[in-house]
């Protein structure tokens, strides 16, 4: 299937494009002289929203599933990304121990450890799947609906270095969020380049965090494009030790949110825009139980408030005193066959590597489609390319929007490496 953008043609967005479009070369040089100062994380994947009047990135994943979308014309960007990845890292790597999410594992998740085995197979390493989930206790091997088998072996701790039998590493991939916190398996490793490090795990990360860093580069390239960063930036708040619990601490969030929505409506007035503005309440890391609760009033707290208590207590999740993000909402107008989609652009070291549509019949223009259900179309064009296409008019080209994704998503990737040099607890810090 080939994804065919229905967005409409005209208004802000195709303003941008053009903007984008003239400023390539300027956009390039940029990115690259903030790679010569900063280091990218080591692998991402962002979901990019299209409202027709603004593009923003609403979720930056720095442990990255879905590999198994990527389309086979995209495999060689994946395997070049990761081969300048890895040799920044260690040009003598000849061994990489994945380590997967503690659970039990999907057939849509052990297809995308397939896809990263492959990638870094064909980037010249030896792969082994090592798992750190306690349940696994010996090697599991598990058969794939293609006939491909993906096996999970325990991982072996020795006195500094981590592997599994007969295998040593030079090299440990997470593809684990560490949500639940950083096992003391992974800790006091110093012989080995464990990559992404443990503080990009929600354990320590913060999505204001992110983006606060993602609105500081927003502004630059904003300055850059000369163009309101509102076009590429959600607006967000933090409401801080909320307890959903209780009705005082409603107060403050119903406060802030109302806040939040009075700037937005602000903005919609000044570009025309007829659509009813609303925001994105969820946790400010990644426990969980709550979800993703949409909000159009501040008024609609207390109900939001009896809702978001069911699901803790189904999920029996304790504390429930907790950091709210309260994030502008961005609609989708991209559609697949009538079904309602948002890209997801991935990205290895600085560079895109391909992505997908992932798409819901059943969700409304300002929902979370991140849901069960949910299907993914690659982003496979009709041109093999995706080169931007000089002279094509705004919203006419493909691979022009998928450039443009591209610029936005590693905007964010951008905001990720300095939110973790931030946090980074071995960082230099100079008076």
């Amino acid at each position: 299937m080939v994804p065919h953008l229905v967005t409409t043609l005209t208004g802000p967005i195709n303003e941008l494009e053009q903007r984008v479009l003239d400023s390539m070369p300027a956009i390039e040089r940029w990115f690259r002289l903030e790679w010569m100062e900063h280091t990218p994380p080591f692998y991402s994947s962002v979901d990019v929203r299209n409202a027709g009047f603004k593009l923003a990135p609403v979720a930056i994943n720095l442990f990255p599933d879905g590999w198994q979308h990527l389309t086979p014309e995209m495999m060689p960007l994946a395997v070049q990304a990761a081969m300048a990845a890895i040799e920044k890292i260690c040009p003598e790597a000849r061994n990489l121990l994945l380590i997967p999410e503690n659970r039990s594992p999907s057939t849509s998740y052990l297809s995308s450890l397939a896809q990263l085995r492959r990638i870094f197979y064909m980037a010249g390493l030896n792969v082994r799947m090592g798992s750190i989930d306690p349940a696994i206790k010996k090697t599991t091997a598990f058969t794939l609906d293609s006939g491909e088998t993906v096996t999970l072996e325990p991982v072996i701790r020795g006195k500094r270095r981590l592997g599994v039998k007969d295998f040593d590493p030079c090299t440990i991939l997470l593809n684990n969020d560490l949500a639940a916190g950083v096992p003391g398996i992974l800790e006091e490793i110093h012989e080995q380049y464990l990559l992404p490090p443990l503080h990009a795990g929600w354990s320590t990360r913060r999505k204001s965090k992110h983006f606060k860093c993602y609105e500081e580069v927003a502004k630059r390239m904003g300055k850059l494009l000369g163009v309101d960063p509102w076009l590429i930036n959600p607006m967000f708040d933090k409401c801080i030790g909320v307890d959903l619990m209780q009705d005082p601490g409603l107060e403050s969030l119903a406060s802030q949110a109302d806040a939040l929505l009075t700037k937005i409506r602000r903005k919609y007035k000044e570009y025309g825009i007829k659509e009813r503005p609303f925001i994105v309440v969820k946790t400010d890391d990644a426990a969980p139980g709550m979800g993703v609760v949409i909000v159009r009033d501040a008024k609609e707290l207390p109900e939001l408030s009896l809702t978001v208590q069911g699901r803790l207590r189904a999920g029996k999740t304790d504390a429930p005193s907790r950091d709210i993000l309260l994030q502008e909402g961005v609609l989708t107008k991209e559609r697949i066959d009538d079904a309602v989609a948002e890209p997801v652009v991935f990205m290895m070291d600085r560079y895109v590597v391909g992505g997908f549509y992932r798409i819901h019949p059943d969700t409304g223009v300002d929902e979370n489609l991140n849901l069960r259900g949910s299907s993914y179309v690659p982003l496979a064009f009709e041109h093999s390319t995706h080169l931007p296409q000089p002279g094509s008019k705004p919203g006419a080209s493909a691979p022009n929007r998928f450039y443009m994704y591209g610029v936005v998503a590693r905007l964010a990737m951008l905001a990720a490496s300095y939110e973790l040099e931030a946090t980074d607890p071995d960082a230099e810090v100079y008076a």
